[in-house]
């Protein structure tokens, strides 16, 4: 959520940890056999908070998007199905859900920061992202500063919520719990403008075209997807599926059907 993103962080107790994955975890494969431990047996549970297109959006009763296509490949390469779990985005960035054994992954179009290592493991980075700022057409706002004295929304738990704290001096800043409530207030004008990432907002503007990206602001953010800290079988496990990709160009293939055209290299 860049990220979508940096926020409060749960410690996580390690005996805690430790006796959940003894009785809670169950494997893809043998034990001892270095295959990723999956929640339950034959299928690849991902925690994603919706909505958030193009990478993960309910249409026609099914979740569908870029996150997902991705993870669909791992799990083909697994042998099981992808379960999708919609969760508040801040039980995934703080490492909560996997702590409490709700998924196997997390694919929400999250950025990777410090304080989310800490919680969690991530894959490479397998999307590129920055800032942007969202309103009405025809509105001159170039930097967050040039909001002032006017509202500001951001989602929750988010790095544009971070980015809006930082430069909003003056700004009166309004938190949504998701993207779907951001973009409703800002095409209402009950804010003025709205931060989240750049792929999400050019997104919403192409089929909404009462709302325009003003301004993009380089925060050189990456996202990745999470495991739980230590499942490094799965995290490998997705590094390779994403290298595989990139080279035998389903990555591109993916990427144009989502973002209309091929990734810039």
């Amino acid at each position: 959520m860049s990220a979508r993103s940096a926020l409060p962080v749960i410690a996580v107790a390690t005996a805690l940890t430790v006796l959940a994955g003894c009785s809670a975890t169950t494997s893809a494969g043998k034990k001892g056999s270095g295959e990723p431990e999956l929640v339950a047996a034959g299928t690849l549970k991902t925690c994603t908070h919706l909505p958030y297109a193009p990478f993960q959006v309910k249409k026609g009763g099914k979740v569908v998007g870029f996150d997902v296509d991705l993870v669909d490949l791992v799990a083909k390469d697994l042998g099981v199905g992808q379960e999708i779990v919609n969760t508040p985005f801040e039980g995934i960035e703080t490492g909560q859900d996997f702590t409490i054994r709700k998924c196997d992954l997390a694919a929400a179009g999250m950025t990777i920061t410090p304080a989310r290592d800490k919680v969690m493991d991530f894959s490479d980075p397998y999307f590129d992202a920055t800032q942007a700022l969202l309103t009405k057409p025809g509105r001159n706002y170039r930097k967050i500063e040039d909001l002032k004295g006017r509202k500001l929304g951001y989602q929750k738990a988010t790095t544009g919520g971070v980015y809006a704290k930082k430069h909003g001096q003056g700004v009166e800043l309004v938190e949504f719990e998701d993207l779907g409530l951001l973009l409703t207030a800002v095409k209402s004008g009950q804010v003025e403008a709205g931060i989240n990432d750049n792929g999400v907002l050019l997104d919403y503007v192409k089929e909404n075209p009462d709302t325009a990206v003003a301004a993009e602001f380089d925060t050189g953010e990456r996202y990745g997807f999470g495991v739980r800290t230590g499942n490094d079988a799965l995290r490998k496990k997705i590094n390779e599926v994403l290298k595989k990709a990139r080279a035998d160009g389903s990555y591109d293939r993916l990427y144009k059907k989502w973002f209309g055209s091929a990734p810039q290299s």
